[in-house]
């Protein structure tokens, strides 16, 4: 008996060392593999893709029906309920999902199992795959017992037609070497001298024979209200040179370069401009405001010939003299930090980027669902739990979720789903912006895009609840707690929009502009312009709140659930004219939707200081922008197919981007007719042509007197898929180059040309010009320009035609080299001149004078 005992008593120890160390081995949970794999965008049912995931139970512990969920982000689209498959792909909220194991889900150690399921809209791109995933495990009580980042991770490559059309209604070709060959026939090298001086083309240059030496024998004279602007130029200088330069404010002399302030005035305008003449005494910059002076110094550095930059000992400088000003007063960059943050050192790169090319308004997206961006001094929860994204346990945890695969932890390593910019941070922004007369415009999305504010505000409120202050507590509250609305925002939120029947959600924004406002005070600024967003609130919000229904029984007039964003934006624009404050926003916010729920021109604010920015130029309302100048708004233009810089540069599967409304590349931010715009909008998002007579016959055009109500252009940086420089950079370049032609140049000759043929015709004999300019002056000196820019270069061009290769290059004046033994080229291997003899698979790349490549394409004989 004591025998069985003993027995006994060790089979007991040893279950139970067993089931402890069953707990502890979901450390080895990093060893399951995951492979994902898109299997077709054409399936039975249209506008529905099939793809997989494989688990691989390389773990010591087995997986079962309740132990364990994967945690993902992905493109938000809806998942299609599917009964007999193992797990479910489920949907939380926004772009983040979960695959969970359906009753009697086994998966043994050593173990494969597929799960298939499907969703709506085609998957075409690396950047549509499941990003950030982690396991979570759970113990028998379904508690979190640990969370585990997948570490052995694999996807199948985008490489058949069903893979890269996104359906059957995709007519986008599919970017092969063999198409981008034949479209690069129409490119062709042009002389040195038919080169543009300047990116963005001056209105007026003028050359006469002769150099000038450009060294620190030439003393900076300026007027004191240039210092800044001297300050740059010498600085400036000595990054060329590595020489300092004198500065003087006392009369000229002869052998200088002198600034100064004086009457220019250039194709009717005086704001902005200047002129610079180099001659055999010197440099004269003459604006007709420090910012013309500034614009000139800009255009001097840009005649720096590019062998100089490798190494400039004396630069020599044509004798030049350009007359230059602005076609627009408001040429902008919209930057969203919100979804995915960007460092302070990476905005004022792409500060000093966009002020070289003469732009002057910066759109700083600081607040999104995804994330709070701005301390604000009195409300700490915005960053601490509205800056950060980690695994929360449940959609109502006082904390962001992770986004656009920011991963279970926060303070991860090189992770953009989290942080934020400082007060001091800010002002050292603002003042950097200021040198380089660039406006800081600070964009605060309400009432729709405000999850991060929300989450952030229920944190502050549920902290001061605990503390007995109640007061205190609902005093910058967001939300109706008794909201029972539902709805799905355009990036799948449930829980994304304020309730506009609140007074502490006036309050609080009000708290938010003031706090801003005492920073640009800090820097030695007058905030003057603040962005409202207004974009995107869905359908269904406020249906279902007492609050609202409330709100409305007090205001009939308002009639409807819809119309309240309209109120809540009246209500906002009173409190910021009081402030003094221009108010701008997405076009929503001069909008209202008829009974119909169609939307028409707000009459309400269109004689206040109201600007709404366009995007929309092809979805639904493709002549809104003009309907709203010719009703009297003063807008900017932001048109999606020409200057939304976050979608792809082409359906290449490994070209990041998004492609909702279309894919864009330089030639789409260069080509742009802003007072008819209908011209140069190509193709709707699926890649259809769409013709000028029919498509956009009865749309409403511009009126020539509605002209002065277009203030500008802003390019796009919406940051989905973007993280960090390298690939902020890598989206905006060489597009941004495109969009600077289109802000300041003056009116192109095409623009005006009514017959399409001769219109294309035009465009084409131009944009080689352009595309000359960039591969052999601009492109380079991006190379050199802050220790270097991350730009693109074109993919080859190719074709093998009876074993000859014949290649080409969308920018003519970059090299191509190749290889055909297999290995990468590089600056050694052969350059490509002419059709050549091969015998096998060719590898190619695109070179520039500086060495950078783009990435590789490779060619294979016919029927290989």
């Amino acid at each position: 008996m004591m025998q069985t005992n003993k027995i006994f008593l060790f089979f007991l120890s040893a279950v139970l060392i067993t089931a402890c160390s069953k707990k502890e081995t979901y450390d080895s949970g990093n060893k399951i593999g995951v492979n994902w794999e898109l299997l077709t965008n054409f399936t039975e049912k249209a506008n529905v893709f099939d793809a997989k995931f494989t688990l691989n139970n390389n773990s010591n512990f087995d997986l079962t029906d309740t132990n364990w969920a994967l945690f993902f982000n992905m493109a938000p689209r809806e998942i299609v309920k599917n009964e007999s498959v193992p797990a479910q792909v489920v949907h939380i909220n926004g772009d983040w999902y979960k695959l969970v194991p359906e009753a009697g889900f086994s998966l043994k150690t050593g173990e494969t199992k597929e799960i298939p399921y499907q969703g709506i809209e085609g998957v075409i791109k690396n950047t549509d795959r499941p990003l950030g995933l982690y396991f979570v495990f759970y113990d028998e009580e379904g508690e979190e017992t640990k969370i585990v980042e997948v570490e052995n991770q694999d996807f199948k490559p985008f490489t058949t037609t069903e893979q890269i059309n996104r359906g059957k209604a995709d007519e986008e070709s599919i970017p092969t070497p063999k198409l981008r060959y034949f479209n690069n026939q129409a490119m062709e090298l042009v002389a040195a001298s038919d080169l543009l001086p300047i990116v963005p083309t001056p209105v007026s240059v003028k050359t006469q024979p002769g150099t000038l030496s450009l060294d620190n024998n030439l003393t900076i004279f300026y007027q004191l209200e240039l210092e800044a602007e001297a300050n740059y130029l010498k600085k400036s200088l000595k990054a060329l040179t590595g020489k300092d330069f004198t500065l003087e404010t006392s009369t000229p002399t002869a052998n200088s370069i002198q600034l100064k302030v004086g009457q220019v005035k250039v194709n009717g305008k005086d704001k902005e401009a200047y002129r610079l003449t180099i001659s055999r005494n010197g440099i004269d910059i003459t604006g007709s405001d420090p910012a013309g002076v500034f614009y000139g110094i800009q255009s001097l550095r840009s005649l720096v010939p590019i062998q100089d930059y490798e190494q400039a000992t004396i630069i020599e400088l044509p004798r030049t003299t350009i007359q230059d000003a602005p076609r627009f007063g408001f040429r902008g960059l919209h930057v969203d930090v919100g979804r995915n943050f960007q460092s302070k050192e990476t905005i004022m790169r792409m500060l000093d980027l966009i002020s070289f090319y003469k732009l002057n308004r910066f759109l700083l997206y600081i607040t999104e669902d995804e994330g709070w961006r701005l301390e604000i001094p009195g409300l700490p929860e915005l960053t601490e739990v509205g800056a950060q994204r980690q695994h929360t346990s449940g959609k109502e945890a006082p904390a962001l979720h992770p986004a656009y695969g920011s991963g279970p932890f926060a303070d991860k390593e090189g992770n953009h789903g989290s942080g934020y910019y400082s007060r001091e941070d800010f002002i050292e922004i603002l003042k950097y912006a200021k040198e380089r007369h660039i406006t800081i415009i600070p964009e605060v999305n309400f009432p729709g895009h405000a999850r991060a504010a929300i989450k952030s505000m229920e944190a502050r409120y549920q902290r001061l609840m605990k503390e007995g202050k109640e007061e205190e507590a609902k005093e910058y509250r967001l939300i109706d707690p008794d909201d029972k609305s539902a709805y799905l925002s355009a990036q799948a939120y449930t829980d994304n929009v304020v309730s506009v029947a609140r007074e502490s959600t006036y309050h609080f924004y009000e708290k938010v502009v003031d706090e801003i406002s005492k920073m640009y005070a800090d820097a030695g600024l007058e905030l003057k312009i603040f962005h409202t967003g207004g974009d995107e609130v869905p359908e269904g919000a406020w249906t279902q709140s007492p609050m609202a229904k409330k709100l409305l029984a007090e205001h009939p007039d308002i009639s409807d659930p819809k119309n309240l964003q309209t109120y809540f934006f009246g209500r906002l624009l009173e409190k910021l004219e009081k402030r003094g404050l221009e108010v701008h926003g997405w076009e929503e916010i001069a909008l209202k939707k008829d009974a119909s729920g169609v939307y028409q021109p707000n009459p309400e604010f269109a004689e206040r200081p109201v600007v709404p920015y366009i995007w929309n130029n092809t979805i639904d309302y493709p002549d809104l922008g003009y309907r709203l100048a010719n009703f009297g708004y003063q807008i900017v233009l932001c048109n999606v197919t020409n200057f939304y810089f976050d979608l792809a540069y082409d359906k290449d599967p490994e070209e990041p981007g998004l492609y909702w409304a279309g894919f864009i590349n330089t030639r789409n931010a260069w080509t742009f007719a802003p007072f008819d715009m209908f011209k140069t909008t190509f193709k709707d998002g699926m890649g259809r042509k769409l013709d000028l007579e029919t498509d956009f016959a009865g749309k409403e055009r511009l009126k020539p007197e509605s002209r002065d109500n277009i203030l500008g252009l802003e390019a796009q940086l919406w940051s989905e898929t973007i993280k960090g420089r390298d690939m902020i950079e890598y989206y905006m370049l060489p597009k941004l180059l495109g969009f600077a032609e289109s802000a300041w140049a003056h009116e192109r000759d095409w623009e005006t040309i009514e017959n399409n043929e001769k219109r294309e015709v035009e465009i084409d004999k131009e944009w080689n010009i352009f595309a000359n300019t960039m591969a052999r002056k601009e492109l380079p000196r991006l190379h050199y320009l802050n220790e270097g820019y991350n730009y693109r270069l074109p993919l080859p061009g190719a074709i093998i035609e009876g074993e000859e290769l014949k290649a080409n290059v969308e920018f003519p004046g970059l090299t191509l080299r190749y290889t055909t033994d297999g290995t990468e080229p590089n600056e050694n291997s052969p350059e490509y001149t002419e059709p050549v003899k091969v015998s096998g698979p060719v590898k190619l790349k695109t070179f520039d004078i500086t060495g950078k490549s783009s990435r590789t394409v490779q060619v294979k004989l016919e029927g290989e």
